[in-house]
């Protein structure tokens, strides 16, 4: 059998290089039919090899577009010479945040690894794809949107890629002018808007159009990327009256503006009247105040002589073993008390407090100016007072200690002072005290605290009822802490 060998004509390839094929399925050139098929398949082959091998351009526009905030925005991208690209990768990136924005392979979008910023914002316009466009759809334009952009293709045999640049732009909210008070004789006038991309130039205007030199002006930017301005104006009678507030995107060349109008009413007079009227009100609310400081003077004074009374009844204070937590250890003088590691076997009399680690003085007071001093030590929980006779001795009750169940104290409890009132009241100490005296007045109804060392007052309940009933030292030890009842 005979072969033939045809040369492809140079049109129908697109390197320099000669093709050939050869066809060794036909007869000899005796079967005039078989030579005329071969004639007619090859230059069908020779179109189908030339769209497999072709080379394309990616192309963008060579200048940055622009998008505005809060809208949607199509970016452009297409093939040179334009060709199906259905059966083509495309891919957008930000190449400078190695993100990926949008993924086309397959026949269909594939935005597993599409960043997070842009899911569910982007759509991939496939309506174009057979004439070779490949263009996205940004949804909700942010500022963060703007940047870099690669329009990125590949076929089966080459691949390209092209850079295009997106600028962000913000329209914000008319500006809304406010009258915020009298200020250097004048009206201050403020001028607030939101929703600018990127920053905006702010300023004021008289109605020749003139600039106006604002009193104070501030620019933040809040989580969404967007500007927020507030700028002021002083206006003063006679001038400046009726101005404007104008902010303008410089970007887009764009602004807007709001105008307001100050009447000479608006602005104060002074007159004789109003100026004895007002020093009148001075010196009544210098007199009022005055009265009233020397009230408190008067007030802290009585206090002082009355405690300083109290202080020359001092009293000898020692504990009642018998009212202890069993985990409490008594001294043999019954003058300190400190936690133990372990509980102690002890009766289970009705007097003795069974869960908190409490412990009363065996001294009453049914009448009578008294005080006595208890010693802290290094210890970070503890807590020293009075208490009714009749205060609960069994079960749990510490998170209710205050007046209302019969107990007048303060505490150190971590490190933190405080007042068991109901809710606590913190204090603040300029010294913790080492040394605390308790000063009772019981016909007053009245508990008070001092330093024992300076003379400065802890803190002093407000007058109480003891209905006639008993009230003894009470002492709170945990954590290792110790007091001591002072000679």
């Amino acid at each position: 059998m005979l072969s033939f060998c045809f040369f492809l004509p140079h049109s129908c390839c697109t390197t320099q290089a000669t093709a050939k094929m050869k066809i060794s399925s036909f007869g000899c050139s005796s079967r005039t039919s078989s030579t005329q098929m071969s004639l007619i398949i090859f230059p069908i082959i020779c179109h189908i090899w030339k769209l497999e091998s072709a080379q394309f351009a990616v192309v963008v526009p060579d200048h940055s577009v622009t998008a505005i905030v809060g809208e949607e925005f199509v970016l452009p991208c297409h093939l040179s010479p334009r060709m199906n690209a259905q059966n083509m990768e495309v891919k957008w990136l930000r190449p400078h945040l190695s993100s990926v924005v949008h993924l086309y392979r397959d026949g269909k979008d594939r935005n597993e690894s599409q960043t997070l910023e842009y899911q569910g914002r982007t759509e991939f316009l496939k309506d174009g794809l057979s004439t070779g466009s490949v263009d996205l759809k940004i949804h909700n334009i942010r500022p963060s949107d703007e940047g870099l952009y690669r329009c990125f293709i590949r076929s089966s045999t080459f691949y390209g890629g092209a850079l295009l640049e997106l600028k962000v732009a913000g329209l914000g909210s008319d500006p809304h002018l406010s009258v915020e008070g009298y200020q250097d004789g004048g009206i201050q006038v403020v001028c607030r808007s939101a929703g600018w991309y990127p920053e905006p130039e702010v300023l004021w205007r008289d109605l020749g159009g003139r600039r106006l030199p604002s009193v104070s002006e501030t620019t933040s930017r809040r989580d969404n990327g967007l500007f927020e301005m507030q700028t002021a104006f002083l206006i003063t009678e006679h001038s400046n009256q009726n101005l404007s507030c104008c902010i303008r995107n410089t970007f887009l060349n764009q602004e807007k503006e709001s105008t307001i109008y100050v009447a000479d009413s608006f602005f104060p007079k002074v007159s004789l009247w109003m100026v004895f009227l007002c020093v009148s009100l001075v010196v009544l609310f210098v007199s009022i105040g005055l009265s009233l400081y020397l009230c408190k003077v008067k007030e802290k004074l009585v206090a002082e002589l009355r405690w300083r009374r109290v202080l020359t009844h001092p009293v000898n204070v020692t504990l009642d073993p018998d009212t202890a937590h069993p985990r409490l250890i008594v001294s043999e003088d019954r003058k300190s008390v400190r936690q133990g590691d372990i509980q102690q076997d002890l009766p289970d009399n009705p007097e003795r407090f069974d869960y908190e680690c409490c412990v009363l003085g065996c001294e009453g007071f049914t009448s009578g100016s008294h005080y006595w001093e208890v010693e802290a030590g290094d210890g970070k929980y503890w807590a020293v007072g009075v208490a009714r006779v009749s205060v609960r001795r069994k079960g749990e009750f510490m998170s209710n200690l205050n007046p209302e169940v019969g107990i007048w104290a303060v505490r150190l409890y971590g490190g933190q002072y405080q007042v068991l009132t109901s809710p606590k009241i913190p204090l603040t100490l300029r010294r913790g005290p080492s040394r605390i005296r308790v000063c009772l007045d019981y016909e007053r109804g009245q508990l008070a605290f001092f330093d024992a060392e300076n003379q400065a007052q802890i803190f002093t309940f407000p007058p109480a009822s003891f209905t006639g009933e008993r009230i003894h030292p009470w002492l709170w030890v945990r954590g290792g802490s110790q007091l001591s009842l002072c000679h």
